[in-house]
């Protein structure tokens, strides 16, 4: 018989502790160091307990878990090998730590003995993310599963997988949710035989979805991103709420007040906002630009005198991040700028462009609170609004009942007049707000960083709509990978709750490229429902719009900042396995979001530079 494998066992513990924890995804990256890992989570998949995803790429796979953890608030494990493997994962990681969403990076690695000997693929891993991680642990497998007397060993598999998962929450602590490293050294057998028998292993992971899947069916099913306030699923499948301890602040008064939501604001902003009886500044990818007191010409407004300028007071969620009046807004002397976060903590960021807003950890009404006061200043933004958004609007509806009304040749110009309109070339406006338009509750939206979210941040009118968008640094490394980590979830058929409709994507090209490695996708997986708009204006047209356009040298402003590309999408696409579709017009656009989608899908939308 072969030795018996410490690898294989601990992976089969740790996976099983993850399992009843709430994981149902795993993403997993070949490898050697990492076989026991990769092979156990194959075995689970063929046990029907969790969903395995693979991914050639860590760079990829950490933005695809990214994006099921942004769809499902559940972390997915990612399962990688040594070496450079790791740091392919930094960027989903930061940008986990910066959104607040929970991530589990399970590293594999050589013995320490092996560090600083210039080892075959060794390197300095461990904790390579501990400075933005909310827990990092570097384990020698074989030493934890030697028991000292009187002595807890943290290092043992049930602990490491309850400890991780909390803190990928955001533990008891009230700490945002984001990234946690578990860096395990293992020894040769790197894969093999356990033990105990095959079957006792099978049982402990069939008990651990079980648990799990009992919580869930208990708890409604979605473990959501944020965890203060709502309920997490504990190792004896039992869901906790953590509520802060801190009071509420009660908002008094009668100052001019506006809401404002920026991405992870949570649909308690727009709670607020209508008992408040205020407007509500939501950023498109905040998720709640909705209900009457949404207003789409928030920027535009605020930089208004006559309304902006009259704002006394302003309550923040959630991150803003796309236009420069909502900064500029909270550094004025004249405005009290109140923050809503529920996290503490001393090395907790929280959004304060000013650097002396008052922060609380949740807000309601005072007593002596009343909404009526605020409805004047409510409707002279709604209507002002009314008017922006008719003149911005690029989607005009035919007047039927006019053309009717009038004689045979009105009748022909009117036909001629809206041939005209099909034949009319796509617009970025046009673009992002006939997806925006197009797209319902149980679809996904998922916005790239790009001139584009800022186009429809500008024209979208209220809706609910359910967007997604990487916008803890803004960058746009990954969103292809974390759009189809969306979709994966979201069209998962064992959770209908979560919606089961298209998820489309609105990119630039250069965002696209970046990611284009993502498009790749595993032949033995279920392809999901997805179309990637992409505006193509060949090259960084985002750059047209800051100073340096108007004062650097035009040659070299091409060359390093526009950064021009001609690449072939039709070819791309095919390459990959992706069907293509090229719209130019209003018309070919409008036709294309009424057809069925049945796999992945490249639309490329050629664009104006201006």
């Amino acid at each position: 018989m072969k030795d018996v494998s410490r690898a294989s066992e601990y992976a089969t513990l740790l996976l099983a502790s993850l399992i009843r924890e709430g994981v149902r995804d795993v993403v997993v990256c070949p490898g050697s160091r990492s076989q026991a890992l990769a092979l156990t989570a194959a075995h689970a998949e063929r046990l029907g307990l969790i969903r395995l995803h693979v991914r050639v790429d860590e760079r990829s796979a950490a933005f695809f878990a990214l994006g099921i953890a942004r769809e499902t608030g559940v972390p997915a494990p990612i399962i990688v090998t040594s070496g450079s493997a790791v740091a392919n994962l930094v960027p989903a990681a930061i940008e986990s730590h910066e959104s607040r969403v929970p991530m589990l990076l399970l590293t594999a690695d050589r013995p320490a003995s092996m560090r600083g000997t210039r080892s075959n693929q060794t390197t300095r891993q461990a904790n390579l993310t501990a400075e933005f991680s909310r827990y990092s642990l570097d384990i020698d497998v074989d030493q934890s599963f030697e028991s000292v007397a009187g002595v807890t060993n943290w290092h043992n598999a049930e602990s490491v997988g309850k400890h991780s998962m909390g803190a990928a929450y955001g533990g008891v602590y009230h700490e945002p949710a984001g990234p946690v490293q578990i860096n395990l050294q293992f020894r040769e057998p790197l894969s093999g035989p356990f033990s105990w028998e095959a079957d006792a292993a099978d049982e402990l992971l069939v008990r651990a979805a079980q648990t799990r899947d009992e919580a869930y069916q208990q708890n409604s099913g979605v473990t959501p991103t944020n965890n203060v306030g709502r309920s997490v699923p504990l190792a004896d499948g039992r869901f906790v709420t953590f509520l802060p301890d801190e009071p509420q602040f009660a908002l008094e008064g009668d100052a001019l007040t506006v809401v404002i939501a920026g991405e992870g604001a949570g649909e308690e902003a727009e709670q607020f906002a209508r008992d408040a009886g205020v407007p509500l500044l939501a950023e498109i990818i905040s998720g709640v630009r909705y209900g009457r007191e949404a207003i789409t010409g928030y920027a535009t407004l605020i930089d208004d005198p006559e309304i902006g300028g009259l704002i006394e007071r302003a309550v923040v969620f959630g991150h803003p991040t796309l236009t420069r009046q909502i900064p500029a807004l909270l550094k004025r002397d004249d405005v009290e700028v109140i923050v809503v976060d529920p996290h503490r903590g001393d090395d907790v960021d929280h959004y304060d462009p000013s650097g002396d807003a008052k922060h609380v950890f949740g807000i309601k009404l005072g007593a002596d609170y009343d909404p009526t006061v605020m409805r004047r200043w409510l409707g002279r933004w709604v209507l002002a609004d009314r008017e922006l958004r008719a003149e911005r609007s690029t989607v005009h509806e035919p007047d039927l009942e006019s053309a009717k009304a009038v004689g045979y040749k009105e009748r022909n110009a009117y036909a001629r007049a809206e041939l005209a309109a099909k034949k009319e070339p796509v617009s970025r406006a046009m673009l992002a707000e006939s997806l925006w338009r197009s797209s319902w509750p149980h679809d996904r939206l998922v916005v790239a960083a790009s001139r584009l979210v800022r186009e429809l941040d500008r024209v979208a009118a209220p809706r609910k709509v359910e967007v997604r968008a990487n916008r803890g640094l803004a960058g746009i490394d990954g969103t292809i990978a974390t759009a189809l980590g969306i979709a994966a979830s979201s069209q998962a058929l064992d959770q209908p709750q979560l919606g089961a409709g298209t998820t489309r994507v609105l990119i630039g090209d250069l965002a696209m490229l970046h990611d284009a490695g993502s498009l790749l996708l595993p032949v033995d997986e279920p392809h999901p429902r997805i179309q990637l708009f992409v505006g193509n204006d060949g090259g960084g047209t985002i750059f047209d719009t800051l100073e340096a356009a108007q004062t650097a040298e035009s040659a070299a402003f091409e060359r390093v900042m526009y950064t021009p590309q001609r690449v072939d999408l039709a070819a791309l696409a095919a390459a990959y396995g992706w069907e293509y579709r090229r719209v130019e017009t209003r018309g070919e656009l409008e036709r294309l979001l009424t057809e069925p989608v049945a796999g992945p899908q490249i639309v490329e939308v050629p664009l104006s530079r201006e």
